[in-house]
């Protein structure tokens, strides 16, 4: 008699009135959210703007669900499109089947898509996005326990998954609870990385290599013990032999990155463009019309006190001069005098 285990979710689906709240759904929504919360909080300290990440998702996270799918029903084809099956199924992603290579993968072109827009260069925003992207995975793997897939073998540890549906392929029991399993380690190494950036100061998608890198060497022992139908090359589950690629290809970049472009990047984010009519504006410059006018033009133009004035200092010229010649008797012969030294002859 099994004393200890984790129990399944009795329906993996809540109806209000005649919308259906499907427990998988909000865990993929949940992810989205932690993905993006943290990441803007990693963009905004590396010098970014607030909302950035945010934007760029909205191209990212559609291209990803769509890349998660694609690789799923490619890769588990003989679920929708052999005898029996109804190929309709493939575009019922609430009843679960994500694969995160594909979703990574048209994630990324999502994203490129988006830095592209924004003058953002993409490793850099990968980089900021990265631990989010582990955390995000951590969450939606409990959308596996919601629907009761993706367990392991069978097991008698106290903390073994006990599986209550008998749907498709599924055989009631206890079960190794891989999903748990995949959850902590997406923990493990969205914590690892935000470890090792700040510690590092990983830049260039070294951090997003980083991530991936980890990530694969969990997912190829976790993929070992899972128990659902799979296709095997040489032995091996067609998902180990996908982590084992990957890996690779994030250790390479990572190695070869660090010394093709060592550092970190100085400017994440390019200036905002200053804004219409302020173009040639120079600090603290009016914006009143009137003060574009150059200063040469400003000098030229005469005002009414400015007339008067000058007026009033030619008369007082002409006085002095004119006390200062009947004093002497010779016009310009000597020095003018002011008009309280002159004195009559």
């Amino acid at each position: 008699m099994d004393i200890a285990y984790i129990p399944s979710p009795s329906h993996g689906v809540v109806h209000l009135g005649p919308i259906p709240l499907r427990g998988y759904a909000f865990c993929i929504i949940i992810g989205v959210f932690v993905a993006v919360w943290l990441g803007n909080k990693r963009w905004i300290a590396r010098g970014g703007r607030s909302g950035t990440v945010a934007d760029i998702a909205v191209w990212a996270v559609p291209f990803g669900l769509v890349g998660g799918r694609l690789y799923h029903v490619i890769t588990d084809y003989e679920l929708y499109f052999t005898n029996g099956k109804d190929w309709v199924d493939a575009f019922k992603v609430w009843q679960g089947g994500l694969g995160i290579w594909g979703a990574i993968a048209m994630g990324a072109l999502g994203a490129w898509i988006g830095c592209r827009r924004r003058g953002i260069a993409l490793p850099a925003y990968a980089d900021a996005i990265a631990p989010g992207i582990a955390f995000a995975q951590a969450i939606g793997r409990w959308g596996n326990w919601f629907n009761q897939e993706l367990y392991g073998n069978p097991t008698k540890l106290p903390w073994g998954l006990k599986i209550t549906s008998d749907g498709g392929d599924r055989v009631p029991g206890i079960y190794q609870p891989t999903f748990l399993y995949e959850s902590l380690w997406c923990v493990g190494v969205a914590l690892l990385v935000i470890w090792a950036d700040r510690r590092f100061r990983l830049g260039h998608g070294r951090a997003f290599a980083l991530y991936v890198a980890a990530y694969c060497v969990g997912r190829g022992w976790i993929e070992h013990m899972r128990s659902d139908f799979a296709h095997h090359i040489l032995g091996l589950r067609l998902n180990d032999w996908t982590a084992i690629i990957v890996f690779l290809a994030a250790v390479a970049y990572f190695v070869l990155s660090s010394r093709l472009r060592p550092g970190r990047e100085e400017t994440v984010e390019p200036a905002a463009e200053p804004t219409a009519g302020q173009d040639a504006a120079e600090p603290g410059a009016s914006a009143d019309p009137e003060g574009a006018r150059s200063a040469d033009a400003q000098a030229g133009e005469a005002q009414p006190g400015d007339v008067q004035d000058g007026e009033a200092q030619a008369d007082e010229a002409r006085t002095v001069r004119a006390d200062g010649a009947a004093g002497s008797g010779n016009d310009g012969a000597e020095p003018q005098q002011s008009p309280t030294a002159a004195k009559p002859g």
